[in-house]
Formats: C-alpha cells, structure tokens, sequence
C-alpha cells in the first residue's frame, strides 16, 4: 500500500473530484464543484487545497450563506439528482446561514453536501472568534444545529476521520431513499493537518443508481387492489421525475383508462396536454384533479410524499370505500396513510405493475367523467385568462381589506391581475423554458395553471415553501441548463428576503429572468388570516400610522427594478397587460440577467378548488368571523382521514 501525504482539506478536495454514478449504464461525473465564502474557519484550509490543485472541481462564490445552498439544491435538483455542488462556509453564522437550505434539501430529498468550518478540534484559542460557547458541553458548537435537518451528519476532528466520513457521506447523497443534505463539519485547524492517506482513498469510485424492483408479494397486493377499483386516480410526484418514469406513468394511464394528477414535485414529468392529466390537485390542484379525486375508490401515489397540500390535509378523498397504494423508493413514505406499500423505483414498479393488469384484462370504468372534468376546467382557465381591472372589476378573494385595491392603485399605478400575468407569460415565452418558484401564492396559481409539455421545465421548491429559494435556484437551474431561458417567479416578499444570487448569475455570465409580483404585501398569508376572521395584521407593506401604531398606513412603493439595476441587471416596470407582453418579448433579447417588475392588484390570484386545508384556528375566537372559520373547521376535521 502506497500513501500520500497531503492536509485534510487538500485530502478532501481530491476524493470529491473523484466520484461518479452510474444510472442505465450511464456514467458521470458526481461533483460539479465547490460554491463558498470564505471566512476565517475555511480559507486557509480549504480555501489553501482549491487554490493549489481543484482538479476537476469549478469554485463558485456564493454571495449569501444561504443563497449558495439553494443554488446547489436547485442544480441538484434539475441534473435530477445526478450532479451536486458541494457547499462550504465558515464557523459561526456562515454555517447557521445554511441551516435553512440543509432542511430545504432534506424535505424534498435533493442531495446537498455541506462542509462549514467548525471550531478548533485541540480547543486551544476557545472561544476562538464567531464560536458560541455552550455551559452544558464544550463539545457542542453552531454546527450541531445540521443534525435536526440533515440525513447524514458528522465531524472530523483528526484527518483520518476523513476517510470514513466521506464514504458515509456518498452512501447518503447517492440512496435515492435516503439523499437529502448532508453535512460534514470540518475543524479549521483540522483542515490544516497533514496525514499519510492511503493512495486507494483517491481512486476513482463509481456509486451505482440502482432500479430496485418490489417484492413480488407487494406486486401482487397492489395489482390485486387496483382489480377490485372502478374508478381509479394516479398522483405522479417528484419521483416519478428522478425516476425519469413520465413516458410509463402515460403508458400506464393509456392503457388502463386512468386519469392522473401532479405534485407540484412531478409537475412537467409528463406533458400537460396529455388526455389523462388533470393537473395539479390537493389544496394548490385544480378543479378537474380535486373533483376527480373526491370521488375516486383507488389512489395511486407514485412517488411522492403525501403531504398535506397533496392530499388536502387528508381530507380531499371522500369516498368512503377509496383504498391508497404508495408506490416509492422510500419504505418511509410508502407506509403512508395506511396506504398499500410497494417499495421499489417508480419506472420498473410502473413496467411490472402493468404488465400484471394487462393479463388480467384490467380497465377502469370511467366514461366521460375525465373528458368533463378537464373540460370544466379549461373553461374556468379561458375565465383566468381574461380577468382584468375593469368597471366591473371585483377581487378574486373575498376576504380583502377594501380600500387596499385602490390604495395599490393610486400608490403603485399598477393594474395587472395576477392570474391573466401567469397566461400572458405561460404564452409570451419559449415553450422550452424552466419557470422556478417556492413560496407565496404564486405556487398555488402555477400548479393550478401553468401547463407545459417539455419535461422538467417546470422547478418548484414546495416541500419547505422556503422564500428565498427562487432566485438562487433559478441560479443553480441555469447552471445545470445553461442553454434554456430560465425564469424565476417570486413575490415581493421573497425578493426582499433573499436576492443577492442575482449578481452571482451576472458574475457567471449566466442569464436568468425574475418575474417579480409586487402586490406589497405577503399575499397568500393575508388572504389565510382574513378568510379566518382575523383582520389585516403585519401582513400587508403599509407605514405605520404613528397614532394607531398599527402598520395601517398607506403602501410604501418600492422600485425593485431600481436594486436590480444597481447590479447590472436589466430592468423594466411594467403596471398593464400591454406592457408586460412588450416586457417580455424584449427581454428575451438580453445578454445578462433581468428583472420584471410587476405591479399585482391585491386579492388576484386564485383560490379553492374544492380543497380544504387544515391550519390551527383559535379555539376560543375573538369574534364572529373567527367563530365561523374555528366551526368550518371542525366540520372538514370530522371528514378527514385520522392520520
């Protein structure tokens, strides 16, 4: 045996230039490259190893600790999970800034390793700067808080410990059960040491995707199932994407005659124009997806969690007799809602569950239920379409605080409602483009509305909702698809939160498009408190009135074209229909990224399509309204599943 002496961190850079998968018989590269800021805890170890030999491994410099992470997970998530970025910080608040993004990832199953700095392991210069001292244990450091939302967590505190790590590490980011963030803590001076590693640590390693077929006995259980159901509806979730399994879900929908919906995950694994897809269902689905669902006696989720905008709150499947089957690589997610398990990868699951029913002459017995149901919606979309601030003019929600329509009016100048800007853009822009979003309403109206046929274009971080994520994903989008028009759709609310990937995507000459929906205010949570009696707290961007001291003051403008400018993006404000089209077809022509900025009329976005989503309400309300929602919901609690 040979060894090589080298520090940790140079230790570390070679092993991760040297992994790789294979999936199908499809080799490739596994780790991208490395996106950092630098701090005291990380650059003279590892800042020191990618400076004099990266390999392979590109750097990129993230701006915000947290922002870098989501561009990771997004770039993860679009190579469907066969490519990561590896993502380092310093100690301190440059690895709490990651926390976020590590439980982002995790929640949606995306790969994302994480290796902050953590503090001296000898302990000599504690409390060294930026290290939070806890009384209770010297060994607990900021990095202890990755274990709650991480699906792998360690810390190397001697160089050989490298070794052991990083293989668990790979184990983690490659399980299609089991990926999630992953974080690897690694002590500044740590990073520093030198140590004999042997030279087979180095050698090339190739991690197997494998294509797990179920048990025979599952087959079976589930083919039984689904011979004994009438009427049978399929929910195609994000595994259906990493599966790359949208052409067998079609197939297997076509030959037996059922319809099927999207997770916001699955959305674009199979074409929107398909006869068999209704669209999304579940609290954010549509008309079509949520009546068929309501009625239904068999569910078949593929590949997806069942969460409860899925199943709208566990409520959303009223046939008393309906009966689950939960097709996923994860034994976790499969034994759902006592769902019939069937554990295995969703495309060779889907091959052998079809060839079952075919030999058994299987076929539902729809007629023309899902002709009308997609049929009833296309109408309700035409009605999206044209709905615009006219003299007959009423806001899509109900529950609004009145003067806020023309307050925004009179304040912003703008006259957009928020569905007809989603068709105006859904029809201006190239079919093959990728829309990214996360939190917000706008999730809701997309997975309601947004349609398209070109697979993954459609990239929506909804497990976490996490505001923030859409820039830089759409960052981490244009870097796994540099030849495609990305578009990040956000509020106002998340562009003030998290926005500063904006000039990362300008400093990598990699152009992304924001679409910004200034409505001056957290949108969906205002319509959430209001449509529950509660009033308009903290929810809308107005002053304060310093007599009430309440924030019950006019709106305040804000030119978010203006800080877009200030990085070099180009900019355009747009307040009517007419210029947003012009927006739009201009800014195809750019070089370097832009930003729309779109002035929404309050109160214009969709809402309920026969869903019910249960959030807590105050037992002991405040006052009649709020004793008519508490009511409304104890009445849905009673029709829902118990767990």
């Amino acid at each position: 045996m040979s060894t090589v002496q080298m520090t940790m961190a140079q230790a570390l850079v070679r092993f991760l230039d040297n992994q790789y998968i294979r999936m199908d018989g499809r080799e490739s590269k596994f780790v991208e490259g490395i996106i950092t800021i630098f701090g005291h805890g990380n650059v003279c170890g590892l800042g020191q190893a990618l400076d004099a030999n990266p390999g392979g491994l590109k750097y990129y410099q993230g701006k915000s600790e947290q922002g870098m992470a989501h561009i990771a997970t997004a770039f993860a998530r679009q190579n469907n999970r066969k490519k990561i970025i590896a993502c380092s910080s310093s100690i301190g608040p440059g690895a709490a800034n990651m926390v976020t993004a590590a439980a982002c990832a995790s929640v949606n199953n995306i790969p994302l390793l994480l290796l902050p700095g953590d503090t001296f392991a000898t302990r000599q210069p504690d409390p060294v700067l930026q290290q939070i001292e806890q009384p209770s244990s010297l060994q607990t450091t900021t990095n202890d808080a990755f274990k709650a939302v991480c699906k792998y967590w360690d810390r190397v505190e001697r160089p050989e410990q490298l070794m052991t790590a990083m293989l668990n590490a790979m184990r983690v980011l490659t399980d299609p059960a089991e990926t999630g963030a992953v974080c690897v803590a690694i002590p500044q001076d740590v990073q520093g040491e030198s140590y004999n590693y042997p030279d087979y640590f180095f050698q090339k390693r190739v991690y197997e995707i494998p294509r797990y077929l179920p048990a025979p006995e599952e087959l079976q259980d589930a083919a039984d199932t689904i011979l004994i159901s009438h009427k049978p509806v399929v929910i195609c979730g994000g595994g259906v994407k990493y599966s790359e399994a949208g052409k067998e879900l079609e197939e297997f929908c076509r030959q037996f005659h059922v319809p099927f919906c999207e997770t916001q995950a699955g959305k674009s694994a199979c074409p929107s124009s398909s006869p068999y897809n209704l669209g999304g269902i579940g609290a954010t689905g549509n008309l079509a997806a949520n009546s068929i669902a309501r009625e239904a006696d068999l569910v078949l989720a593929v590949g997806s969690r069942l969460s409860d905008f899925t199943t709208s709150s566990k409520w959303l499947f009223q046939n008393p007799n309906v009966k689950i089957i939960s097709i996923n690589a994860s034994r976790f997610h499969a034994y759902k809602m006592d769902a019939v398990p069937v554990i295995g990868d969703a495309r060779e699951t889907l091959k052998a569950l079809a060839a079952i029913l075919r030999e058994k002459g299987y076929r539902s017995t729809y007629l023309d239920e899902i002709a009308n149901a997609k049929s009833a919606w296309e109408k309700e979309m035409k009605r999206l379409a044209s709905y615009s601030y006219d003299k007959d003019f009423e806001p899509m929600i109900e529950a609004r605080n009145p003067s806020s329509i023309e307050d925004f009016v009179q304040t912003t100048g703008g006259r957009l409602t928020q569905t007809a800007a989603i068709c105006m853009i859904r029809k201006c822009i190239d079919p093959d483009a990728i829309i990214v979003g996360a939190a917000g309403s706008l999730p809701g109206d997309l997975q309601r509305m947004w349609t398209t046929d070109v697979r993954d274009s459609y990239h929506m971080e909804y497990g976490y909702s996490c505001m923030g994520y859409e820039i830089a994903g759409a960052v981490g989008v244009k870097l796994a698809e540099p030849e495609r028009e990305v578009y990040a759709m956000c509020g106002d609310g998340s562009f003030l939160m998290l926005h500063t990937e904006l000039v990362t995507s300008i400093q990598e000459h990699k152009k992304i498009n924001i679409l910004l929906f200034d409505n001056a205010s957290y949108g969906c949570i205002n319509n959430l408190e209001m449509s529950n009696g509660i009033g308009n707290l903290g929810t809308e961007f107005r002053y304060r009135d310093l007599e009430t001291s309440r924030h019950t003051g006019g709106f305040f403008p804000v030119s978010y074209a203006a800080v877009a400018a200030g990085y070099g993006a180009k900019t355009y404000t747009v307040h009517t229909p007419e210029e947003l089209k012009a927006a739009l077809k201009e800014s195809k022509k750019q070089r370097v990224s832009t930003l729309i900025d779109l002035k929404v009329l309050p109160k214009t976005m969709t809402h309920d399509y026969g869903s019910w989503w249960h959030v807590g309400i105050a037992g002991v309300p405040g006052s009649q309204s709020q004793k008519k929602a508490y009511e409304q919901k104890e009445q849905h609690r009673k029709a829902a599943r118990k767990y």
